[in-house]
């Protein structure tokens, strides 16, 4: 009988060894690497202004609730099959669905996922050269020498960023030929505790700020009555599943590079765990300072590159605090763009068997083939809807469905009990099947309706 793609390349996943790209050292680079994923522009653009939007610290609640939920076994789920295929996003799929003899339908299923992740590398690359073009503007002090907007309307026209919008691109691939798991490892191990210290930083300095406590009003003080409305349930939701960075395919190919002694669920809930301190603290480094200046909070591209902008113009040492800011900004999101395209650089380089360095060129080629037509900010607006609402979401429904319900919680049991001191129980099993499936689909059909909730 025909071995399926995934057997050929990386064994069956029960007694495999190291991924061809090497494997993380210990849990703490895993965790970083993963941290550095989720963290990104949600975190720093969304999250503060929907904490205060949906019910303040009232908001916290339902966020928590799915934050667990999604950590514990959305993450755990994708990091697990990645283990145990050894390989990423296409032999994954294929190794799910081969166990009912349709590994075929399971590779080409899995380029949905995969696509997902190109789809937002591309749109990404667009924002972070605007982020690269603002901390520019930050440390040539030009940034405040303009009227507020006028800097990101000239960025953002159409062909109005190439140089900065390359950099991204190259700086990423360029990493990335480092090492594919070295790389990942020793980058995300410096840029995501300075991403913590920056934003800590800046935190602490908004404290200060006369006016400030308006922002943490804003933030915490909870409006009990929003518990009962619908869309702070479902916003909170949209939150929490898209923040973690479940796509259905990146976090599978950091699974497939963890080791089989490191116990997969812990490593989960500390990501998630993390990825909310960093939202946390972008809220308290952003609208507090927001409203000590007057300024009327918003959410998206607006806030982060006009509305902070005049924040920082009116601060003591702005130009400090706007390159420290920036930094930050620009370091959650190298490291989510590394995470993007590691998903379709391994799975190209697997399938076609060539060299990681070349999968990693093609990739950021293609990545700015596309993403130099659409530098205008409402077609680069347009795309980041389609791939966030339909595809991504999709995506990671059909990761969630192709592991708990075609492979089964039989061998994902099994895997998620590795490097444990005691085996997980069939509740964690049922939780992913009849709980976190479901949920799953409500964000992919709710996220059509209301044009986007994450």
């Amino acid at each position: 009988m025909k071995k399926d793609r995934s057997t050929k390349s990386q064994g069956n996943g029960k007694a495999q060894g190291k991924h061809r790209n090497g494997g993380f050292q210990n849990s703490l680079g895993f965790v970083l690497a993963c941290v550095g994923s989720a963290v990104g522009m949600g975190n720093i653009w969304l999250f503060p202004y929907r904490l205060g939007q949906y019910g303040g610290a009232a908001f916290l609640i339902p966020y928590f609730l799915f934050i667990a939920l999604f950590g514990l076994v959305g993450l755990s789920a994708e990091f697990a099959i990645g283990r145990r295929a050894g390989t990423g996003t296409l032999g994954s799929y294929e190794y799910c669905w081969n166990t009912k003899k349709l590994g075929k339908l399971g590779y080409l299923l899995g380029w949905i996922p995969l696509m997902g992740s190109l789809g937002i590398a591309i749109g990404y690359s667009v924002i972070l050269g605007w982020v690269l073009r603002a901390l520019g503007a930050s440390l040539t002090g030009s940034l405040f020498a303009v009227e507020p907007g006028a800097l990101f309307a000239q960025m953002s026209s159409a062909f109005g960023n190439i140089p900065c919008h390359l950099a991204v691109v190259v700086i990423a691939c360029a990493l990335l030929m480092t090492g594919a798991t070295k790389g990942i490892e020793r980058i995300n191990k410096i840029l995501m505790p300075a991403f913590f210290a920056l934003f800590i930083i800046l935190a602490g300095r908004v404290f200060f700020l006369e006016g400030s406590a308006g922002g943490y009003r804003f933030l915490f003080i909870p409006k009990w009555e929003y518990l009962l409305k619908a869309d702070t349930w479902v916003m909170a939701m949209g939150q929490a599943f898209f923040s973690l960075s479940i796509t259905g395919s990146g976090m599978i190919v950091y699974g497939s590079y963890l080791g089989k002694d490191e116990d997969i669920p812990k490593a989960s809930v500390n990501t998630a765990v993390f990825d909310t301190l960093a939202a946390m603290l972008a809220a308290l480094a952003i609208m507090p300072a927001v409203f000590a200046f007057g300024i009327e909070p918003a959410s998206g591209p607006p806030l982060m590159f006009i509305t902070l902008p005049q924040v920082f113009a009116q601060m003591p040492l702005g130009n400090v605090f706007a390159v420290f800011f920036f930094i930050s900004v620009a370091f959650a999101g190298i490291t989510s763009l590394i995470n993007m395209f590691e998903a379709v650089c391994e799975s190209w380089q697997t399938r076609f068997n060539m060299s990681h360095s070349l999968m990693a060129a093609l990739c950021g080629a293609a990545a700015f083939a596309v993403g130099v037509f659409i530098e205008d900010g409402d077609k680069v607006g347009a795309w980041m809807d389609f791939i966030t609402i339909l595809v991504v979401p999709f995506g990671a429904l059909l990761g969630a469905f192709s592991i708990y319900y075609i492979l089964g919680w039989k061998e994902m049991g099994e895997e998620l009990s590795l490097g444990r001191k005691k085996p997980l129980g069939a509740w964690f099993g049922n939780l992913g099947k009849y709980v976190y499936v479901p949920l799953a689909v409500f964000v992919f059909i709710l996220g059509i309706i209301y044009g986007g909730i994450g």
